[in-house]
């Protein structure tokens, strides 16, 4: 992966949210254990969208998460993070640049494609980055032990930066790789997609192999293929292409990436044995293969896992 070095990447909607507290509970009556081996890490992400597709998207239900207010706001005290973002020259050489560069191509690529391909007009998402905890503006307070996570109720993305070398390659055994942290970032992009779609809507089965929770999951992973695939035809706001290149080696670090995150390679991380019926997000060569079907289709139709009879 590399970045266009003339490419201005100043106008991104990445920030940082500093250091927070360490409380280990995300809103009200959701505690979220440390470790992967409970319903804490990667599988806390989709416990707390489904959460607030009952209870912010479809109305069922009270506010679980956070206070009636939405909860605090994001702090800014670590604001100058990305001040000396603002190339691609400065991506080439930064994980923070990179990070922020990368958030600019989502956006340019889906502003394109969601009103091509559907009539639905976009409306961009935020990237929040943060240390040890975070207060949302519409999620209430989440530890890092959540892992990434998109809040459907403030339309932002959450991201503990230590995420992936500590659990993906500390705990989980991924092999990592510059494009990891893309790909991650594609995926939850894909939710805040889903979520103009009204397509968290369609969930209502929770666990189990072929689950409305592994369908919007395993949909996500489509769409950050499609933003693969498109990427390098992404521009700034002058039109100037973000990419330079992905290659052949970033694609193979994004498919290890989702096989590491797949429910039966983290239940056997964590000591267990490997129960379907225990799934939300799918299992390592589902995921493998959504990602492909986006990357290789590029469509919002190929993408259509609510539709799929069989998910692989």
């Amino acid at each position: 992966m590399r970045f266009n070095p003339k490419a201005r990447i100043d106008t991104g909607r990445t920030r940082d949210a500093g250091r927070g507290s360490s409380g280990g509970g995300l809103g009200r009556g959701l505690p979220i254990p440390s470790g992967i081996g409970g319903r804490g890490g990667i599988g806390s992400v989709v416990i707390i969208l489904l959460f607030l597709v009952l209870t912010q998207c479809t109305g069922v239900g009270g506010n679980l998460l956070g206070s009636d207010d939405g909860g605090g706001s994001v702090g800014s005290d670590g604001a100058d993070r990305y001040a000396e973002c603002r190339s691609g020259a400065d991506a080439n050489e930064s994980a923070d640049c990179a990070r922020k560069a990368v958030e600019v191509s989502l956006r340019s690529f889906w502003s394109a494609t969601l009103p091509q391909q559907s009539g639905t007009d976009f409306t961009p998402t935020d990237v929040v980055t943060f240390s040890n905890g975070v207060q949302t503006r519409g999620c209430g307070s989440a530890s890092s032990a959540v892992g990434p996570f998109y809040c459907p109720a403030d339309r932002t993305i959450y991201l503990d930066s230590t995420f992936f070398d500590d659990v993906l390659e500390g705990q989980l055994g991924g092999q990592g790789g510059d494009f990891v942290e893309p790909y991650v970032l594609a995926h939850e992009y894909g939710h805040h997609v889903q979520n103009l779609l009204g397509t968290m809507g369609k969930v209502r089965t929770q666990q189990g192999p072929e689950s409305d929770a592994v369908r919007l999951e395993l949909q996500a992973d489509c769409y950050a293929g499609m933003w693969t695939k498109g990427a390098v035809d992404s521009t700034d706001d002058s039109g100037t292409r973000i990419f330079e290149s992905i290659d052949d080696g970033d694609i193979s670090e994004a498919l290890d990436a989702a096989k590491t995150v797949g429910d039966d390679r983290i239940q056997e991380a964590s000591g267990g044995r490997v129960d379907p019926d225990g799934w939300t997000h799918g299992s390592s060569a589902q995921r493998m293969r959504w990602f492909r079907i986006g990357l290789e289709g590029g469509t919002l139709r190929d993408c259509d896992t609510f539709a799929a009879r069989d998910l692989g």
